[in-house]
């Protein structure tokens, strides 16, 4: 497949160089702990390969918001041992204060991390003085994380223009399998879009409907669209005001041959809660005093013999209230149809955002399916057919 950027078989010889390389190495913490290293998981790859071949691996990574003043709470001198652990190799820990000799003590094949890039000011502000700073510690760099790729901040996107740039393992996987799912993909498409609010996954709906074939909606999302073709929702959660912008975006739906799909029966209950008292009714049978949880089966059922029509499969949302049982009903059994299909080489499902990620989890299939990006504001802006300025900066 011909890329519009470089990855790592594009390097050539890098034996002795400074490899800049940039992770997103944002976990969460508990109680002072790594509570889930996920994406020091991610990152093995990439930063092995480099120290293979003989570079001196200096890996850059932000954690949390200092807003460009330095702290011990937020310092990613804390994150050496666990990375190390998970890397199964020395990490070196190298501060800003006297960094570059610091660096120029690294035997070829040592890594180190460098400390918080958001200890600079001018890191968000993509400043030159912060890019040539970073720079100055490097000979190439790699970019190999998508999750940040939606900022143009001096690690991700600055950099790319002062260095030979190249995409890691990580990124380029990403890459890939965002082409196959929206960029070229092979239709039959389908999208699910799930989620509170239409008002968050607008842009999205609208970039959709003129890309995939059919596009089915849950979450409370859906009873706006239902609301919008007058249907009596109750007390669900539901945007009144963007009932007109729904309609419009069905419109958009059907001038582009785009099938919208939403539920027909759903599973509603009057409190919000684990297993309360429910009730599986057609949408027009929605009491004044009732709230739309999840999908109903039947209408689960006739998504699942919609994606055994298709050929690729692109997944944002949960259909139903799924961290309460029994709302995570229609989402788990149309996430294990996706993997069933999956799994048969009947379908490329590529999913993302954190909530889909806990969902897919939940339904155990997380690893199931073709492509599980753990990205959210990246994975939601390149549905939106937004320019990600960390890829675009990655252009050969």
């Amino acid at each position: 497949m011909a890329r519009s950027f470089k990855t790592l078989d594009d390097m050539g010889d890098i034996t002795g160089k400074r490899v800049l390389v940039r992770e997103d190495l944002n976990v969460p913490m508990a109680d002072g702990k790594v509570s889930d290293d996920t994406r020091f998981r991610a990152a093995i790859q990439t930063v092995a390969e480099l120290a293979d071949k003989g570079a001196k691996v200096l890996v850059l990574a932000h954690f949390g918001r200092p807003k460009g003043v330095p702290s011990a709470e937020l310092s990613l001198a804390q994150v050496v041992k666990p990375f190390e652990q998970v890397l199964g190799r020395p990490v070196r820990y190298i501060d800003w204060d006297g960094d570059a000799a610091s660096v120029a003590t690294l035997n070829d094949g040592d890594i180190a991390l460098l400390e918080n890039t958001r200890f600079f000011g001018g890191e968000e502000k993509n400043d030159p003085t912060v890019v040539d700073r970073f720079a100055a510690l490097g000979d190439l760099y790699v970019n190999d994380a998508f999750s940040a790729a939606h900022r143009a901040h001096a690690s991700t996107e600055g950099l790319a223009h002062k260095l030979p740039a190249f995409a890691g393992r990580q990124m380029e996987a990403e890459l890939d399998a965002l082409d196959k799912a929206l960029g070229n993909p092979e239709h039959p498409v389908a999208a699910v879009v799930g989620g509170a609010k239409v008002s968050t996954k607008l842009d999205v709906l609208k970039h959709l409907v003129a890309k995939v074939d059919h596009l089915i909606i849950g979450g409370g999302m859906a009873n706006t669209f239902l609301a919008a073709r007058g249907v009596d929702v109750g007390k669900s959660l539901c945007e009144h005001d963007l009932t007109g912008t729904a309609e419009e975006i069905m419109d958009a739906a059907d001038a582009a041959g785009c099938t919208v799909h939403l539920p027909y029966d759903v599973v509603v209950a009057k409190e919000f809660r684990a297993n309360p008292p429910v009730r599986t009714v057609n949408v027009h049978e929605v009491a004044a005093d009732e709230m739309i949880l999840d999908v109903g089966p039947a209408a689960t059922e006739a998504l699942a013999d919609v994606l055994k029509t298709c050929k690729t499969l692109v997944w944002n949302g949960p259909l139903g209230a799924f961290e309460i049982p029994p709302f995570d009903a229609a989402t788990v059994s149309l996430a294990r149809t996706a993997a069933a299909l999956t799994k048969e080489g009947q379908l490329v499902s590529v999913a993302g955002g954190g909530d889909t990620v806990a969902a897919l989890n939940q339904a155990g299939v997380g690893g199931e399916f073709s492509f599980v990006s753990t990205a959210g504001g990246a994975f939601l802006e390149w549905m939106e057919g937004k320019e990600l300025p960390g890829v675009a900066a990655l252009a050969r």
